[in-house]
């Protein structure tokens, strides 16, 4: 049966962020992604506006499609690899808070996690990839961080490159299953994805949100010194805060369990807060610098510890240009937006 746009659309603005538009056109993978990231954290259910009309077309003419192009790659997509990496991570960091109490967490656990999370991207529409090549490189990357919790961003930008190398067009099948065979295959994975995170989330409150603040803080301080990826991340660690507290104005963040969660937000908050007195520091500036001040600091250190100048010390000064850098980054922003 022909599937309908206008379905479609409907299926998106009342369902979309749970995956019911791609559970009708019969992309099932894409359903099960945005179930557990709740429609690409936001941002991929808004681009789908402009992209269901070609979802509709291709779930018309799937098997033709796929028959005529099965013998060719795939054209590489940056944006299916950016999703992978960023789902990989997701996927680390929810087995980080709900497994790594498991004795072989950071050898097993972990890479068979990020690679679920990679290959769920991978196999999004009519592509597909290899896992057993990406399971491979997570493997084989996972011991080199090991027992550290940043370990998540490395094996998955590794598993993401190999899942990228080994990327196909899906074998067409000639028979589909019925709607309740895929719901129910559908029911179990999200429930195998989430089972553990809410036991840990209702019952172990205090010490998961404690491992979560030490893992983001651990995130944010490697990517410190560039300040466009250490601000992406920060607004995406606040989004659920900032969105819960638009809807409800903060209520229910005061009482019971859910106080440990508003001080999650608060310590993140506090880290923002910490990297603008580092920033004044290594400016060598007061807090209540101007913007003039600011910008005459950054151009007499950039000519100090350019490492054009200072090639008898090359290692020392390539350090201190990217710390002065950052650090005028973030206190030239800061500024900029409270003169606005």
């Amino acid at each position: 049966m022909a599937k309908s746009l206008l379905i479609t659309y409907v299926l998106w603005s009342f369902g979309g962020p749970f995956g019911f538009h791609h559970i009708y056109l019969g992309r099932d993978s894409h359903a099960l992604l945005w179930m557990v990231t709740f429609g690409g954290f936001g941002v991929g259910w808004i681009r789908e506006f402009w992209r269901l009309p070609k979802y509709v077309k291709n779930a018309n003419i799937r098997h033709k499609k796929i028959q005529r192009k099965r013998d060719l790659q795939p054209p590489m997509s940056i944006i299916r690899v950016f999703g992978q990496i960023a789902v990989g991570v997701y996927f680390g960091i929810v087995a980080l808070i709900s497994l790594s109490s498991l004795s072989s967490f950071y050898i097993m656990a972990l890479p068979l996690a990020i690679t679920l999370g990679v290959h769920l991207v991978s196999n999004v529409g009519e592509e597909t990839s290899n896992i057993k090549t990406t399971m491979m490189a997570s493997f084989i990357t996972s011991p080199i961080f090991y027992g550290r919790p940043i370990a998540t961003i490395p094996i998955s930008i590794v598993a993401s490159i190999t899942s990228m190398q080994h990327r196909h067009y899906k074998t067409p099948s000639d028979t589909e299953d019925n709607l309740s065979v895929r719901l129910y295959r559908l029911g179990l994975a999200w429930l195998a994805f989430t089972m553990p995170i809410s036991y840990c989330v209702f019952h172990n409150t205090t010490v998961t949100v404690t491992y979560i603040a030490d893992t983001i803080s651990l995130i944010l301080d490697s990517v410190r010194i560039f300040p466009l990826v250490s601000n992406l991340l920060e607004s995406a660690f606040l989004f659920p805060y900032h969105t819960w507290k638009l809807f409800t104005g903060g209520i229910g963040l005061s009482y019971g369990y859910n106080q440990e969660w508003a001080k999650l937000f608060t310590s993140i908050s506090a880290i923002q807060n910490e990297r603008k007195r580092l920033a004044y520091e290594v400016l060598g500036l007061h807090e209540e610098a101007t913007l003039e001040e600011i910008n005459k600091s950054y151009r007499e250190l950039v000519k100090r510890w350019h490492p054009d100048h200072n090639r008898h010390n090359l290692n020392e000064a390539e350090r201190q240009f990217l710390e002065i850098q950052a650090a005028y980054e973030v206190l030239a922003k800061n500024k900029q937006e409270e003169t606005r």
